[in-house]
């Protein structure tokens, strides 16, 4: 626990000394540049018997006839047995500024009941926005990572074998139609939104543009929102990629987050602790049961008992007592260190300290 307490401190100490300058781009991001999510709805075919069942997945047969009438084939209801096929959902993410004709991947995750979609094929899948429009159409080998064997007593599994991947499987049909650079305004969002950060971004982007365009064009508009006027005798493309590669000093709030379901304890650079007195002892307490048989005396009329025998023992380990006085986080590690806590322990003294008034940060408990 120690060793781990110590690379907290060393982690944040490099990134202070190395990592405290950030490029614009790196921060942030423009308002209305974003991918967009596609979804459809498809069959896997060629699989090895290990497709949907029809009685578990009747909608896999649906589909399948409602496919080969399209195609001009005629099929009877319940004629279709092989579980060759399986039903399954299409993924995608469209890229901003995509044009028609480029690919995209795409995800296949299986809906019924098959158990491995590995050496299948997806089929003709149309794949829509939250618009209901198509933008693209997915086809192609799915490539499958996990696997699955079993007998009649073992059965092993690695992965998901019911999902898999189609690296450029998407061919875009429809493009989203924008002239970036006929835009005459801006606005970075800041992705840890932070007033300071704000301000220092406002700062550094005024310097560059007084040195090159001759005007301030940048203005913090809230915490979170930095607007960008585009100078006449430029491009909004050229504009971000200048602006993009300043230098800026983000800055972070003090917090300290807490994962009690796996113990893991990050605490940020700025966080700073009020001197406080810590006292944290674990109580360890032990109940032994000890029947004992009891006899009735000779020749009387009693009978065999047994009478309960209860021990209970109380023993406190570890009960020591520190000062913590955190001016920086170096030292604040060093106090716990002075204790000699467990995770679980050093999560109830931070939410004690908190409860106390002493730890200047905020405590967030996932």
């Amino acid at each position: 626990m120690r060793r781990a307490l110590l690379a907290i401190a060393l982690l944040f100490c490099l990134a202070s000394a190395a990592g405290a300058m950030s490029r614009i781009k790196d921060i942030t991001d423009v308002d209305g540049i974003r991918d967009n999510q596609l979804v459809g709805y498809g069959l896997v075919m060629g699989l090895a018997g290990t497709g949907d069942t029809m009685r578990g997945s009747p909608f896999t047969e649906q589909s399948a006839r409602s496919m080969l009438q399209r195609l001009g084939v005629a099929v009877p209801q319940g004629s279709i047995k092989a579980r060759n096929m399986a039903a399954v959902i299409v993924t995608a993410r469209l890229p901003p500024f995509v044009s028609a004709g480029e690919r995209v991947d795409v995800s296949v995750s299986s809906m019924g009941d098959a158990t491995s979609l590995r050496g299948g094929t997806l089929v003709m899948t149309p794949l829509s926005a939250a618009d209901g429009n198509a933008y693209a159409v997915a086809q192609g080998a799915v490539s499958v990572t996990g696997f699955q064997a079993s007998g009649e007593a073992e059965k092993l599994s690695e992965g998901t074998p019911t999902g898999g991947r189609i690296p450029g499987g998407a061919l875009i049909e429809r493009e989203l139609s924008a002239d970036f650079n006929a835009v005459d305004s801006l606005s970075l969002k800041i992705r840890n939104p932070d007033f300071t950060t704000a301000s220092r971004i406002t700062e550094v982007i005024n310097r560059f543009a007084v040195k090159t365009y001759g005007q301030r064009i940048a203005q913090a508009m809230d915490f979170r929102t930095v607007s960008i006027e585009r100078p006449k005798r430029t491009t909004a493309s050229r504009l971000m990629a200048a602006v993009g590669d300043l230098m800026v000093e983000a800055d972070s709030p003090a917090r300290v987050v807490v994962d009690e379901k796996t113990g893991t304890i990050v605490i940020g650079s700025k966080v700073r602790v009020s001197p406080v007195a810590i006292a944290h002892g674990a109580i360890t307490i032990r109940v032994t049961e000890s029947p004992q048989v009891v006899q009735p005396a000779p020749f009387s009329d009693g009978r065999t008992e047994i009478q309960q025998s209860t021990n209970i023992d109380a023993e406190q380990k570890g009960a020591k007592v520190a000062i913590l006085s955190g001016p920086s986080l170096e030292k604040l590690v060093h106090g716990l260190n002075r204790i000699g806590l467990k995770p679980s322990g050093i999560i109830a003294i931070l939410q004690a300290i908190k409860t106390a008034g002493a730890l200047q940060a905020e405590l967030v408990i996932q």
